[in-house]
């Protein structure tokens, strides 16, 4: 898997860098088909009372590249967001990849668990 952190009007520091590898590692915890990981960390300094915080990541999986983004006042918590979101897609994109399109249908189900007299 390859890991790239990038830093947008931001350096990243050996403990931001640490910070986002463990929260993102849990990704491979659960799909090990991932390829590709680009983060994107920047900061918004258009108002100095609204600075943002923008952490962004794309990940190339088998068959999909997903892309997640969020933004907070604070960093740490902007990453936090991230992985939660990223988590839920990656976890949706495992469960599309599993199911294969296929869906019992309602009336199939009602009509097996009723069993004629």
């Amino acid at each position: 898997m390859n890991f790239k952190i990038r830093g947008h009007h931001l350096d990243i520091t050996p403990p931001l860098h640490q910070y986002v590898v463990d929260k993102l590692s849990r990704v491979v915890r659960h799909f090990d088909q991932v390829i590709d990981v680009t983060v994107l960390l920047s900061v918004d300094n258009q108002k100095e009372k609204d600075r943002r915080q923008y952490a962004e990541v794309n990940v190339r999986v088998k068959g999909k590249d997903i892309f997640v983004q969020a933004h907070h006042q604070d960093l740490y918590a902007a990453i936090d967001e991230l992985t939660d979101k990223l988590d839920r897609s990656v976890v949706r994109h495992k469960d599309r990849l599993q199911n294969h399109g296929r869906v019992i249908p309602k009336h199939s189900v009602a009509l097996t668990a009723e069993a004629p007299e």
